[in-house]
């Protein structure tokens, strides 16, 4: 398929521009992993095959719109309407409408930014954690790592809780409840101490707040004894976790810190305490755009939350060990970090969560996300026959092995595809420098020597045309 180049603009112009399609939705969808989703929405009748592409003109960056659709249409498109009711499931017996839930942070803030949420379709969300405490943020406050199409891999922040009372987000709760009675609200909170953490769980049982959220994870608290400090010690985690559990009626769980080597020791002082589940990862501890400009005689930097697409795979793994600590059995978890498309979400819950939280995601592009979150989940589940989340919850975890458990008695070699070869030689870089000096060059093209090859696969992921895949074939060492 060709490049997909749309800045995914709000009120595109090249959807103004088009009266028969909507293509920026199309571009949308195709940029985040849902090719099957556009498929199923065209069918075989594509209006783009003879018209003028008056949506390209309108274009700010001349993206090849009609070449991209018809790149992806055809007559094998399967057009059943999505059935959305296999996405339903549930929060700690909680009905929910779907598994995507905003976690806790800037995204979920005010009534405002909630209810423009709910309309979107999302199935609720974790409040910005409240607290006791003045709260007096940092200017600017986010950083990033970017990929070489300005999208953002890897991202940093040092955002703190809720600046607003606890009396104003409890009015926010109310209204939220009032005007959004099937929507899940999950209330984040923090204290400082034992009284603290009493007088949160006390005023919240009849605030509209559905469940609670314990915030032990938060990396960028000014103050000691809060956030991932407290994350980090089970003790804490378990001590804080009764005294919530003494004075609340409501579901809760506690959300863990990745700071930690072993997080499942915190996850089994969390259940001791009382609580009904957790939720994993907050952000990783990070340094992002350290000064190096020797001129003034200091070097800035400052540490935050990183997040984002990067920090999918610790999540990821967090998860797994979450999933097969067996004091969690029957507990919820909620999962979160890096998932910004249904496939980055389905790989949580064939790990073993049953609902997942999104922030940084929504954070560039928007509550409008959750179309491609729903979409593409529901068709992947309809089109393999589940009927719902439950039926691919912890259906990987049982094949994740340790690295001294692998089959080492074989090499699969990879296969040149030699079509879609271009004769940029990066193969072969990669392989001479980096690799085992298997491939070499003849008339501009590589040729693999099968007798070097480990199988190791580091040219299959250099390899910018993807001309180079895994062969499956199994030679004996």
């Amino acid at each position: 398929m060709r490049k997909n180049y749309c800045l995914l603009c709000h009120d595109a112009k090249c959807n103004r521009a088009c009266h028969k399609l909507d293509p920026a939705d199309i571009l949308r969808s195709l940029y985040f992993d849902n090719e099957e989703v556009v498929k199923n929405r065209l069918g075989s009748d594509i209006p783009c095959l003879h018209c003028d592409a008056e949506c390209e003109k309108a274009c700010p960056v001349n993206v090849s719109i009609r070449d991209i659709i018809l790149d992806v249409s055809g007559s094998d498109a399967a057009t059943e309407k999505i059935d959305y009711s296999v996405l339903k499931t549930d929060f700690c017996g909680i009905p929910l409408e779907n598994p995507f839930l905003l976690s806790s942070s800037v995204v979920a803030s005010t009534y405002d930014m909630c209810a423009r949420a709910f309309e979107a379709g999302w199935a609720g969300a974790a409040f910005k954690t409240i607290c006791m405490m003045d709260i007096n943020e940092a200017s600017p406050r986010f950083s990033a790592i970017k990929g070489d199409n300005q999208r953002i891999i890897g991202f940093k922040n040092i955002e703190q809780l809720s600046d607003h009372t606890v009396v104003e987000n409890i009015e926010i709760f109310r209204r939220l409840k009032k005007d959004y009675p099937d929507k899940f609200l999950l209330v984040s909170i923090m204290g400082r101490n034992d009284e603290e953490w009493a007088y949160l769980a006390d005023v919240l049982n009849d605030s509209g707040a559905d469940a609670l959220e314990l915030n032990f994870s938060c990396p960028n608290m000014t103050e000691g004894n809060t956030g991932s400090d407290v994350g980090q010690i089970p003790e804490l985690v378990e001590h804080y976790t009764a005294i919530v559990r003494q004075h609340t009626r409501l579901p809760f769980i506690a959300k863990l810190t990745p700071n930690v080597t072993h997080i499942e020791e915190s996850a089994d002082a969390a259940i001791r305490g009382g609580a009904d589940g957790v939720a994993a990862i907050n952000t990783i501890k990070s340094l992002i755009d350290v000064d190096i400009d020797p001129t003034d005689g200091i070097f800035h930097a400052a540490i935050g939350g990183y997040s984002g697409k990067a920090v999918k795979p610790v999540a990821l793994r967090f998860t797994a060990e979450l999933a097969k600590d067996h004091n969690l059995d029957g507990k919820h978890i909620s999962a979160m970090g890096g998932i910004e498309t249904w496939r980055d979400a389905a790989e949580f819950f064939v790990l073993g969560a049953d609902t997942v939280q999104i922030t940084t995601a929504v954070m560039q592009y928007g509550y409008r996300i959750i179309d491609d979150l729903k979409d593409g989940l529901a068709l992947y589940l309809m089109k393999h026959g589940f009927k719902n989340i439950r039926d691919i919850e912890r259906s990987t975890i049982e094949g994740i092995v340790q690295v001294e458990e692998l089959d080492r008695s074989y090499k699969i070699l990879p296969k040149f595809i030699r079509k879609k070869c271009v004769g940029c030689q990066r193969c072969f870089v990669s392989c001479n420098d980096g690799g085992h000096q298997a491939i070499t060059i003849v008339e501009g093209r590589p040729v693999l020597n099968p007798e070097k090859c480990v199988g190791c696969h580091l040219c299959v992921l250099v390899c910018p045309q993807q001309a180079i895949v895994s062969s499956e074939v199994r030679v004996p060492k």
